[in-house]
This record gives C-alpha cells, sequence and structure tokens, in this order.
C-alpha cells in the first residue's frame, strides 16, 4: 500500500471519528487525575467502622443498598442503589453539597465509558484510534522540523508507547480481556450484608483508603488503596482476599500506582490532544490553501477586464 494511500486513509479516520476522540480525550485527561486526588485524602483522620455501619443502618434500613462509595477527602459517604444524596460522616446528615470535584469525575467516567450513552461509540473511537497510530506508525519515521506538521509527527513518535498502550489497554477492557493469572474466587452462597461487609473490611484496612464496596458477580466486593494501588478484594464473613489484578483495567484507569501513573496519564492525554488538534490544523490549512485560488480566480479577472 502506497504512502498517500496510507495518509489518506489516516487522515479520513481522523476526521470522521475527531468530535467522539476529541471528547474521550479530554475526559480521558480529566480522569487522569482522579488517583492522586483520592490518595491524597486518604492520609486524613481515621474513619471509624461502627460510625459508617450506624449511617447505613440508619439511611439504608431495609438493606436495599447495592454498596457503598467513600470520599475520605471531604468525608462523604455515598449508599448505592439508592436515591440518597452523600452523606456527611461527621454530623450523620445528608450533606449540604455534593463535591464539585466528585461531580466532575462522574461525569467524565460516564461520558468516557458511554458517550452519549453509546458504549459502542467509545469502543469503536478507541478502535479508530489504535487504527490512526498504526498508520502513522507504518508511514514510517518522521523528520522533525519546528513546523506544525514536525510537532505532530515527533509527538507521535516520542510518546508512542504511552499513546498507543492507552487505548490498547480500553479494547481489552471494552471486550472483557483481563490477564489474570489466577481465576477469581467463585461466588458462595448469599453475599455479605453491607454492614458485616465493613466490619470485616475494617478488622484488617483502614477504611479512609476504601473508595468502594459493592455487590459484584454476585459476591461483595471492596477496592481500596494499598500501598498506593487500587487494589480489589473479595469480602466474605471469613476473610478479606485479594482478588487477581485486573491488568489492563490498572494501566488505563493508572491505579497501578498513583503516583507515577497518573501523571503518566496525564502525558499521554495530553500527547493524544495535542495529535488530535495538529492532524486537524494540518488538513485545515492544506484545505484552505487546495480552495484560495479558485475563490481569487473570479476577482483576479475583474481586475484584468477592468484594466
Amino acid at each position: 500500500m502506497s504512502k498517500p494511500l496510507l495518509l489518506r486513509l489516516h487522515r479520513w479516520i481522523t476526521l470522521v471519528f475527531a468530535l467522539p476522540l476529541f471528547a474521550i480525550i479530554v475526559t480521558g485527561l480529566i480522569l487522569s487525575i482522579e488517583p492522586l486526588v483520592q490518595t491524597s485524602g486518604i492520609g486524613g483522620p481515621a474513619i471509624e467502622a461502627g460510625r459508617v455501619i450506624e449511617l447505613v443502618k440508619k439511611y439504608d434500613p431495609d438493606g436495599k443498598a447495592r454498596g457503598l462509595a467513600i470520599d475520605a477527602g471531604s468525608r462523604h459517604m455515598t449508599l448505592q442503589g439508592t436515591n440518597l444524596p452523600a452523606i456527611d460522616l461527621a454530623t450523620g446528615e445528608a450533606a449540604a453539597a455534593g463535591s464539585t470535584l466528585s461531580n466532575v469525575f462522574l461525569w467524565a467516567r460516564f461520558t468516557h465509558e458511554r458517550l452519549m450513552g453509546q458504549a459502542w461509540l467509545v469502543t469503536a473511537s478507541t478502535l479508530a484510534m489504535v487504527i490512526i497510530l498504526l498508520l502513522g506508525l507504518v508511514m514510517g519515521l518522521p523528520r522533525l522540523r519546528n513546523t506544525l506538521s514536525g510537532w505532530h509527527k515527533g509527538t507521535a513518535w516520542f510518546t508512542l508507547p504511552l499513546i498507543l498502550l492507552s487505548p490498547l489497554t480500553g479494547l481489552f477492557m471494552a471486550f472483557g480481556l483481563t490477564f489474570q493469572t489466577s481465576p477469581a474466587p467463585a461466588a458462595a452462597g448469599r453475599p455479605l450484608a453491607l454492614p458485616d461487609a465493613i466490619r470485616m473490611i475494617a478488622g484488617s484496612h483502614e477504611l479512609s483508603h476504601v473508595i468502594s464496596i459493592r455487590i459484584r458477580g454476585g459476591s461483595m466486593m471492596a477496592r481500596l488503596y494499598d500501598g498506593g494501588e487500587l487494589r480489589a478484594y473479595a469480602v466474605t464473613s471469613s476473610e478479606v482476599t485479594p482478588l487477581p489484578r485486573n491488568w489492563p483495567r490498572l494501566i488505563h484507569e493508572g491505579n497501578w500506582s498513583a503516583l507515577i501513573a497518573s501523571p503518566l496519564n496525564v502525558v499521554t492525554s495530553i500527547a493524544l490532544l495535542t495529535l488530535l488538534s495538529t492532524g486537524l490544523l494540518i488538513w485545515a490549512r492544506r484545505t484552505l490553501r487546495k480552495r484560495r485560488p479558485r475563490a481569487q480566480g473570479p476577482a483576479d479577472a475583474a481586475v484584468v477586464g477592468a484594466g
């Protein structure tokens, strides 16, 4: 396949998916800092298990909640699967207002995973991104120059491992590929009640490190920070067991090490945004350059006729 044809494919796939890619990249940039924000809040005062259990029983006496989320930074707790607002852990009352940053992260995650409510659009756009990057790779090494095209090509090649790994791991997540070395334990009987799960987790981990506790796949599962890594644990009446690592998700979300992976994801998002914007600018400049003589033709003819 000739280089001009590869370039044409590279350009048109970018144009077709420009808007969804822009939305995915910008929301990915926002989500890149979420691990840093979460880990910055876990070093505060301890959260007492008795207090959390008391509030769960108060606001969910019938046990209908599917789980809970804890925001250690704002000291708020949210019962999942209910219409209740966030609960202030200090006062025990409904929080006066939700955390603006938490709401931004929530919006960004929904948009990033279900653009316009359509998960297939995210998957298709991510696949398009991989194809665009591979086409650029096949076209060969760039000549680095201080031009728009030079910056476009230089950014792609110098950040290639990061910008290629990000959409690839996104596709692995979309297709359920986890690369886990051992299977997750099978669910045994009914999942543990939420207050009992809180009590079990508090026996071995600090609750301020917990991000969520919820039922998943018929089992109670907790996600919490352990040594800077966001680990998943199975919670039963007898033990709290770490689940096999889902490496595509850890890498894509930057949760394998908040202090290292989160800044890398920021760099990746900025690089992808730079590639998309410079690519569109290059196309726009070339298109306008081709059309300019046609636009000036009648005017030039008028000048000649007047002379």
